[in-house]
């Protein structure tokens, strides 16, 4: 049986994996950096708390399964090094996770930022 884990090793365990996500994959960089305009839009315009919570649980759910993406790119790639139908599979479907879910996402920021955007433009 394998020893329990302290919490704090866990911890570090996950930032470690977060960490060398950044460092590593040009698409979670990107949803980090979209994340952080999407903040900074959200408190320059000052939008109600329900809908910076609504943002934040998108942005979480789209990096999250991001990292969940690169887990089974990476497991896949440690299985199956050579190219196999079923690897691609995998590789597809955890990326047409994140695809929906950023779209989603994309969806609910247009909704959410239409009216306050249009109001400071001057167009509403």
């Amino acid at each position: 049986m394998k020893p329990s884990r302290r919490w704090s090793s866990s911890f570090r365990c996950a930032l470690e994996g977060i960490v060398t996500s950044l460092k590593t994959e040009r698409h979670l960089r990107f949803h980090c950096v979209a994340a952080v305009i999407v903040i900074a839009a959200a408190i320059a315009l000052t939008l109600p708390a329900r809908d910076v919570a609504l943002l934040l649980l998108v942005i979480a759910l789209v990096i999250s399964l991001e990292l969940v993406n690169t887990a089974i790119e990476a497991v896949v790639d440690l299985a199956a090094p050579e190219w196999h139908r079923l690897g691609k599979i995998a590789k597809d479907a955890a990326a047409g996770a994140v695809l929906v879910a950023a779209v989603v996402a994309v969806v609910i920021g247009i909704l959410i930022f239409y009216q306050p955007l249009m109001r400071w433009l001057g167009l509403l």
